[in-house]
């Protein structure tokens, strides 16, 4: 990372001016790139030279973003992808082959999880979840095939924490690619390259977006392994249409201000309602009732913008809650400028046997909350309103 300022860097990155003197980058609507002369489209596809060729391989918008996000989250290269979930699986799929195994902390999103367990064994790749309450025999996992250690933290929507420095220096002692799921906190609340991370992946669609508009994901990490990335997303496909990347481009510019607001409602939310007698427990990550509340403190420069509440009556009670809400949305998205509300055992981990859910903390009448950018007093009020009627 450079010695400017996160906000600086995010505002001031930008691509190269074109004859125009535009002061904000166009959109490079178009799928392929012209060449001077038949030679200088060999050395381009050759590598030998550097250039747009097509922009299922990269796109002036695209790499505007890449640029961006790599200066904040110090990370030296890295590729932008048509989705979150595309993201989650090139990290994983263009580093493993059959026979590899990987090491993943429990807690992670249902669509990573079904990844995991459905997906990858199908091309002869393994995996074993590592719980964070057990995370000193760690060791014990790792099998002489284990080539990746794949983590989430904070984890959606559990909000567990995991110790960044003890992992990095985990992976690096049995020789694995680190890959952190950093879409909760973000660039701007923690970098996990700087803990020893190789590879740092991003659903854009969420706080990096930040208005619920277009779908992304980004690859970022060391320049060799993001090769590798470029090579297996060139050819696969998953490309980010110019038109998003220009959106998440300049929705950067805003993420520092627009992160301290959705921590700043998130944390009001949390503290208001840790003590309420129709609430089994409240989680956020910066009160202090939370179980890594310091660790948190450590890694983190604030809470996040999510909040769990888990209401006593379970699902049916959950129901009503959701039913009664007036302003806040209920929707899978996170990471908006509106709060939302989700119910995770019924909707984004719904795949997840009782079991599982059980084992990450996802309990029938736990609700999500992604705290938008209103006036936290307005959230507060639609939250109590909603659980006094739903008694």
């Amino acid at each position: 990372m450079s010695n400017k300022h996160f906000e600086t860097e995010a505002v001031r990155i930008a691509s190269s001016k074109s004859n125009q003197r535009e002061h904000s980058a166009p959109i490079y609507m178009t799928s392929s790139f012209t060449f001077d002369s038949a030679e200088e489209a060999r050395q381009m596809f050759a590598e030998e030279i550097p250039g747009n060729i097509y922009s299922r391989y990269a796109n002036p918008n695209s790499s505007d973003l890449i640029e961006k996000v790599c200066a904040v989250e110090g990370t030296e290269d890295g590729i932008a992808t048509a989705s979150g979930m595309a993201a989650m699986f090139g990290s994983m799929a263009s580093l493993l082959e059959q026979g590899d195994h990987i090491l993943a902390s429990r807690s992670l999103f249902g669509s990573t999880h079904q990844l995991l367990t459905r997906v990858f064994p199908k091309w002869g790749i393994t995996s074993t979840y590592g719980d964070i309450s057990d995370i000193e025999n760690w060791d014990k996992l790792v099998k002489p095939n284990t080539k990746m250690l794949f983590i989430e933290t904070p984890s959606n929507p559990g909000l567990e924490v995991i110790d960044l420095e003890w992992i990095g220096k985990f992976a690096k002692a049995h020789n694995l690619i680190l890959v952190v799921d950093n879409c909760f906190a973000t660039p701007y609340l923690q970098q996990p390259a700087k803990w020893g991370a190789d590879i740092v992946a991003h659903s854009a669609t969420k706080y990096i977006d930040g208005q619920g508009r277009v779908l992304g994901g980004l690859i970022l990490g060391k320049q060799e392994l993001i090769k590798e990335v470029q090579f297996f997303t060139r050819h696969t496909g998953p490309s980010i249409s110019p038109f998003n990347a220009w959106i998440l481009s300049r929705s950067m510019e805003t993420l520092a201000i627009r992160m301290e607001r959705h921590c700043a409602n998130a944390l009001a939310v949390a503290s208001y309602f840790q003590d309420n007698k129709e609430l089994e427990f409240v989680k956020y990550p910066f009160l202090k009732s939370h179980p890594q509340h310091d660790l948190a403190k450590k890694q983190m420069k604030h809470g996040g913008g999510i909040v769990t509440l888990t209401l006593k009556g379970g699902i049916e009670r959950a129901q009503r809650f959701i039913d009664e809400l007036q302003m806040i949305t209920v929707t899978a998205n996170l990471g908006d400028t509106r709060s939302i509300i989700t119910h995770p055992a019924s909707t984004t981990h719904s795949k997840l046997t009782e079991e599982e859910r059980q084992r990450v903390g996802i309990l029938p009448g736990l609700i999500r909350l992604s705290a938008g950018l209103e006036h936290h007093d307005d959230i507060i009020a639609d939250i109590e309103r909603a659980l006094e009627r739903s008694k």
